[in-house]
């Protein structure tokens, strides 16, 4: 009895496992993407240098007013849940205050310890309420950001629907 046919029927089999492993794992999965019209506003401040970005429909520019910036010109609808994102780093302002429309509210920087059993190392996020929806539809909504602490240190912060 030849072994060529078992080893081929081993190779098959394994070809046939890999590439269905590959289709339940999909990393390009369409569900697991953002949308592209997700994202309506974010801000990466670093000192006093910041930048922005936002759509044409969701235009801003920050306004310098000591730790606090102002970006105005966002339209933002009602009954529509909005959510803060935060790309944060151990040198990031301790505390951040952003208001936009009837929302306000102060997060502060945690650091959380990971060990790997070879390393550690912090992750970074901010904590506190980062939902909300409006009750009326606002304009042109001035979103403010208050940064308290560690004000040379650098943070991103999005606004997606």
């Amino acid at each position: 009895m030849s072994k060529k046919p078992i080893v081929g029927g081993i190779i098959l089999a394994a070809i046939i496992g890999v590439v269905f492993v590959g289709a339940q794992i999909n990393p390009d999965n369409p569900e697991n993407e953002k949308s592209p019209n997700s994202e309506v506003w974010s801000t990466r401040m670093v000192g006093s240098e910041v930048s922005h970005s936002g759509t044409s429909e969701y235009r801003s520019w920050p306004i310098w007013n000591g730790d606090a910036h102002q970006y105005s010109s966002i339209t933002l609808t009602i009954k529509v849940p909005y959510k803060f994102d935060f790309v944060a780093m151990g040198d990031s302002p301790k505390w951040i205050k952003i208001s936009v429309g009837d929302f306000s509210e102060l997060l502060y920087l945690e650091g959380t310890l990971v060990g790997t059993g070879i390393s550690e190392y912090y992750t970074w996020n901010y904590v506190g309420n980062k939902e909300f929806s409006l009750t009326k539809v606002c304009k042109d909504c001035d979103i403010t950001v208050e940064r308290h602490g560690n004000l040379e240190g650098s943070v991103t912060i999005s606004l997606s629907r």
